[in-house]
């Protein structure tokens, strides 16, 4: 099996040119893992590091609380990130928290051998799910204590298949699994994985942290005007055919802010083309003048957290089309509603807030009508069901700490 995932890998690597020549994203992908080695070559691991992989963004934000908390502990340590993606890694390269953060090499054998020999770190964390066999059989060697952090799995993944056995035996190097839920840990004893503790998710650390920062945005508060707010974050084309309709007939007591996902001009446009309502972009906005606007489109980056918390109802984009729901535990922490499309099944935490009735699905642009305007008129239904949101991310806090724990009991 490992010879056959070799070759895959190599045959990968030598591919991967050719389409990244008409492919942005695949050039940065392909050119930034040119850069890896220089980059390892001149800094100085003599000291302590610690390594976190993330696949991208997502993973990123998991990782943060257990960098802030060894941070803390362990003030000598310093913290290499890698990234798979290349979103991940454009939108974080120059993250404060990291001494130095890069591209993971594909994991051929000489690139996993080259890359553990130089960092050698005093320990390694991977986060969720992105799992490579040759790095991890390289940590093995090197005898370099290895975590997996808010581990998430399904039946329906390679490791529970009968030609999974390279990856059962990945899973094997980890000194500990720090799982999401009591699910995965049932997984993996059928594969006799039990050196497991089910501590939650990282990312209710991570958010419900936003609380103690400052979140004040001036012109959100010019906008929102005292008025209903309805906060749109991360959205898609699919999820603008649910929202616009309403959007098109809502009463002027009623505001909404859009944080599309995608903020190519020529996309923001289109969408804003579809508003009959006046509308501002942010790129674009007079503060003097911006409450007379009742649509606000957010088109850059880095706000969207401390947009939610001017909001008092969310819908989060992705899941009305196929691209994956968007964080929804930003808008939660803040205590308020959250809509969402359809396709959330690989999402246990959108499942677990549905089930405590803090989060509805839509499927139509008619359900997402009579939903929203059920929590824009009934304040004390909204209340109700904000607070469900806001004590979902409290009552699931805690990761971080049994992560620490753990750490300082071994150390």
């Amino acid at each position: 099996m490992r010879g056959i995932y070799n070759l895959l890998t190599y045959f990968t690597k030598a591919a991967l040119p050719l389409p990244a020549m008409f492919n942005p994203k695949l050039k940065l992908f392909v050119e930034g893992r040119k850069l890896v080695f220089k980059q390892l070559e001149k800094i100085d691991f003599s000291k302590d590091w610690a390594w976190f992989h993330a696949a991208s963004l997502g993973e990123f934000e998991q990782a943060v609380p257990i960098m802030e908390a060894l941070k803390a502990e362990y003030p000598n340590y310093k913290i290499l990130v890698s990234f798979y993606s290349p979103s991940g890694y454009e939108n974080k390269k120059k993250h404060p928290l990291a001494d130095a953060i890069m591209y993971l090499p594909i994991d051929t054998p000489k690139n996993a051998k080259r890359f553990v020999s130089l960092i050698q770190p005093k320990l390694a964390f991977f986060i969720k799910y992105d799992i490579w066999p040759n790095f991890l059989k390289e940590l093995k060697a090197h005898k370099i204590r290895t975590f997996l952090i808010s581990g998430a799995f399904r039946k329906d993944q390679i490791y529970f298949k009968p030609y999974g056995s390279l990856f059962r035996e990945a899973l094997g190097v980890f000194e500990h699994i720090f799982l999401q839920n009591e699910a995965s840990k049932t997984l993996l004893k059928t594969i006799n994985i039990e050196n497991t503790t089910v501590s939650g998710d990282t990312r209710f650390d991570r958010v419900a942290r936003q609380l103690e920062y400052d979140n004040h945005l001036d012109f959100i508060e010019k906008f929102k005007d005292h008025k209903t707010c309805i906060v749109a974050g991360s959205t898609w084309s699919e999820d603008d055919e649910l929202l616009l309709d309403y959007i098109n007939t809502a009463s002027e007591e009623v505001k909404f802010i859009i944080a599309p996902h995608e903020i190519k001009p020529e996309k923001v446009k289109a969408l804003q083309a579809k508003i009959t309502k006046k509308t501002v972009l942010f790129s674009e906005k007079t503060d003097a003048v911006i409450n007379e606007y009742q649509v606000l489109i957010i088109d850059t980056i880095g706000l969207l957290t401390k947009v939610y918390s001017y909001a008092d109802i969310a819908y989060v984009g992705g899941a009305a089309g196929t691209s994956g729901l968007h964080n929804i535990l930003e808008p939660a922490t803040f205590g308020v509603p959250i809509i969402i499309g359809k396709n959330f099944e690989k999402f246990p935490e959108a499942k677990q807030l549905q089930k405590l009735a803090g989060l509805f699905s839509v499927a139509s642009s008619q359900e997402l009508t009579k939903i929203m305007t059920k929590l824009v008129k009934n304040e004390k239904f909204r209340s109700q069901t904000g607070m469900i949101s806001g004590h979902f991310i409290y009552n699931n806090t805690g990761a971080t700490q049994a992560v620490l724990a753990y750490l300082k009991r071994k150390h």
